[in-house]
């Protein structure tokens, strides 16, 4: 079964990319819903779940509107207004989203699913104004638990394959980018052909690409007019997303930071509470505070709060501070456990 986006005259000026929080919720959530295991994903999934089902997130509103496999409702993924939208203005859009869309996305997602609304669908059907909200606070729950603290890692994915598909499309044209994109798309311009998909984007001078790291290895289109038309694929680097980091030679940023920050740091290639963090270090949960307290002062340390959860991450900054100090040989990264409580 083929699907088809006609994108008239294939204008490279009507194409461009976005990095967009939102679709990475709902691939993520979706990942986790599954249950299975996943080559690439599996670190990420094992530390994040706990936390989800902790929260209640597996039970909710989003768990509805997320399947394991199948529609996803397209007021969940609005178009991006810029190239790198946050969180907050992604969300500050669907909270506008007009009930009469919402209402027709559900109609959609009830069909395909085969199965009648449950009770909170059933009320975001009947009154999106109040409703939508609710799923906006959950969404930002999920993200504080699931994603905030490894943003820096995905967006950096991100970023990077951006800028690859950019120098594609400058050096070889619009029939290369989208011809090299993946597998189950191919170009005849000025026809987009989608293989395997049932539904396509309907006609439209602009196109948006979205790449996500937790997209794979399909692709997802999202067709909601008036908005353009929104094509997610698969970025380029997602496979070496988790795998650990090099230890750092860490006598000399030492001498900067101090023996106990700069551990902090090292062990903050997987994101942490502090209780958990002074149970690996040995340091007590007073020191581990200060510290962070200090590191995130500086740049160097993100925090994340939702509920009891606390959980601390480096920066895109401390990843690269740590990285010029990388000796050429690295050790194995050892198993952490999972934070069981926060500070």
């Amino acid at each position: 079964m083929e699907a088809e986006l006609v994108w008239p005259g294939g204008d490279p000026a009507g194409l461009r990319f976005a990095v967009s929080p939102l679709w990475e919720v709902a691939t993520s959530f979706r990942l986790l819903s599954a249950g299975l295991a996943h080559a690439v994903h599996r670190p990420w999934m094992e530390q994040v779940r706990p936390r989800v089902t902790a929260a209640g997130l597996d039970r909710e509103r989003l768990a509805e509107l997320v399947p394991c496999d199948g529609y996803v409702p397209d007021f969940l993924n609005p178009a991006p207004a810029g190239p790198t939208p946050t969180l907050a203005e992604e969300l500050a859009v669907l909270r506008q989203v007009p009930a009469e869309r919402v209402r027709r996305d559900l109609v959609r997602l009830e069909r395909e699913q085969g199965l009648s609304l449950g009770p909170r669908l059933r009320a975001l059907y009947d009154d999106p104004e109040a409703q939508l909200p609710k799923v906006a606070e959950e969404i930002e729950t999920y993200w504080q638990l699931a994603l905030a603290p490894y943003w820096a890692r995905v967006r950096a994915v991100l970023d990077a394959d951006v800028m690859h598909r950019a120098r594609q499309l400058a050096e070889h044209g619009t029939a290369y980018l989208l011809n090299d994109l993946h597998s189950l798309e191919r170009w005849e311009g000025p026809t987009l052909r989608l293989r395997q998909r049932g539904r396509g984007p309907r006609p439209g001078a602009e196109l948006v690409l979205v790449p996500s790291v937790f997209a794979g290895p399909g692709l997802f289109t999202r067709v909601s007019p008036p908005d353009p038309p929104q094509l997610a694929y698969p970025a380029r680097g997602t496979a070496g997303l988790w795998r650990p980091r090099p230890v750092p030679a860490a006598d000399a940023l030492a001498a900067v930071l101090g023996r106990s920050r700069t551990r902090l740091l090292t062990e903050l290639d997987i994101p942490a509470a502090t209780t958990d963090l002074a149970r690996r270090t040995g340091l007590s949960p007073a020191t581990v505070s200060q510290s962070l307290t200090a590191l995130r002062d500086a740049g160097l340390v993100s925090a994340h709060r939702t509920g009891r959860w606390v959980l601390y991450a480096r920066t895109a900054a401390a990843d690269a501070l740590l990285a010029s100090r990388t000796p050429e040989a690295t050790e194995p990264h050892p198993g952490r456990p999972e934070p069981t409580a926060s500070v």
